[in-house]
């Protein structure tokens, strides 16, 4: 690998060069937006990763672009490549990051990537100022485009005057309305794991009209709330694990509601919860001999033992579920009571065991499109008077290429990183997308491509309580 790099080196030494490492599902806008660019900036774009075939059908023969079959954890080859680059870009799995930026800063390179800032990438950040170089972090969709939406809108309520009272954000990553075609209303996007483990970790934490208010894991998905999006209809979200993370962060310290969440489909939450309270999601044990369990082992592995009753009344009986209820359709739906069907997983949790089920039915099909959605809410008072802003963005997926996902995550790091290498983006430092120097261009370019919000003024209704 060293010899390719040097015999290549010297051919592209004119343009400027941009290294991605790692190439998943949310890099192919990136690479599309950065070749796009490439002539008009005079970029030279390599993507190293082990396994190429993805990047190399996307790239094709494309003259400003090439791949490079790049392992991370090989020291020498990922500093040699770094070394020979002007920036790069990390899409690795956000726990691979912090060796990428501690070679970014041996050798005077900034860093852009999606992935929260860790407390390791944190701990970067003097050392970072202190070279001139930037760390750019939480620049996707979530983090990323809330963090830059939600700034824009609250620093112009304080350029007006106005005092924050409210904030609320949701996203939420689902399919399409013409790929929605099953009960749950849902299918896996992103990462199924994240999904079935959701919640966890500890009490949901916001605050309510001044008020620290906690919601345990047991009890998350029953305290929801309703929002409503012009031409897609009714949605309910659930609270994130800690929605103060980002309030000194924001410059929220005397809100008096503060609440993030997670969007779904209004009934999604209530369906899930029978998993929660069977104990379907924990992921700290194993199951005994969990690969020779078919799928009505699995559910009857968590009921009590009868002799007669069958699992389907045992499970109704339990969890007073009706037969005519929709839950139990869709849990009908999952073909969990197959006794033909094997989890065929060694020493797995319930947790792996449910992904392995919801993956049967949840994954999305050749032709499915995905959407993300995204929901505002600001409450401020000014000259004596309350008012609300509700903003909301809507961005549909192409294909299983092009999805919303990857528009929304590949769309603002390609951006930031241009706009860095350009010196547009100049603070120095562990940064994320909350300051005017960034979000206002990266936002207004975002528009260009069909992702913007829409805000309008609505009378001030306040907190909306997590009760239904």
């Amino acid at each position: 690998m060293l010899n390719y790099l040097k015999q290549n080196y010297s051919t592209k030494l004119e343009m400027r060069k941009i290294l991605i490492i790692g190439f998943g599902k949310s890099s192919s806008y990136l690479l599309k937006y950065l070749m796009e660019k490439s002539t008009s900036e005079n970029l030279f774009i390599t993507v190293g990763d082990l396994n190429i075939d993805n990047a190399k059908m996307l790239i094709g023969n494309h003259k400003n672009a090439e791949c490079l079959k790049l392992d991370v954890f090989d020291a020498s080859s990922r500093s040699e490549a770094i070394k020979r680059t002007d920036i790069v870009v990390s899409m690795l799995p956000a726990r691979f990051h912090i060796e990428v930026a501690k070679d970014c800063l041996a050798y005077g390179k900034n860093m852009v990537t999606a992935s929260y800032v860790s407390k390791e990438m944190q701990a970067l950040d003097e050392e970072a100022r202190s070279k001139g170089l930037i760390l750019m972090n939480e620049i996707g969709v979530d983090p990323g485009i809330d963090h830059m939406s939600a700034m824009q809108v609250l620093d112009s309520i304080r350029d007006k005057g106005g005092n924050i009272i409210l904030f609320e954000s949701f996203t939420g990553g689902l399919v399409a309305p013409e790929s929605d075609t099953n009960l749950w209303n849902y299918k896996f996007t992103w990462n199924p794991r994240n999904v079935v483990t959701a919640g966890q970790g500890g009490a949901a934490k916001f605050l309510q009209e001044g008020t620290y208010k906690y919601i345990p894991y047991h009890r998350l998905f029953r305290r929801t709330e309703f929002l409503d999006i012009e031409g897609f209809g009714r949605f309910e979200a659930y609270a994130n694990r800690d929605s103060l993370k980002y309030q000194s962060v924001y410059g929220l310290d005397n809100v008096k509601t503060l609440y993030r969440g997670t969007m779904r489909r209004v009934g999604f939450s209530r369906a899930w919860n029978i998993f929660v309270i069977l104990g379907m999601t924990d992921d700290s044990y194993t199951i005994d001999d969990s690969e020779n369990m078919s799928y009505r082992d699995f559910v009857n592995a968590f009921l009590p033992y009868s002799h007669t009753d069958s699992v389907e009344l045992k499970l109704r009986h339990a969890l007073k579920i009706d037969q005519d209820d929709i839950v139990w359709d869709k849990l009908e739906e999952l073909d969990i009571f197959n006794p033909n069907k094997r989890v065929e997983l060694k020493c797995a949790t319930p947790a792996q065991i449910l992904q392995k089920i919801l993956m049967d039915s949840w994954t999305l099909n050749q032709d499915d499109k995905d959407m993300i959605v995204m929901y505002h809410k600001f409450g401020y008072e000014l000259h004596g008077k309350k008012y609300q802003i509700d903003s909301n963005m809507v961005v549909l997926g192409e294909n299983q290429t092009y999805t919303a996902m990857a528009k929304t995550v590949g769309l603002p790091v390609a951006i930031a990183t241009l706009a860095i290498l350009n010196k547009e983006i100049t603070t120095p430092g562990v940064q994320i997308p909350i300051t005017n120097e960034v979000y206002e261009p990266i936002l207004k370019e975002l528009q260009t491509f069909g992702i913007s919000f829409n805000e309008k003024e609505v009378p001030y209704l306040g907190y909306n309580p997590l009760n239904n």
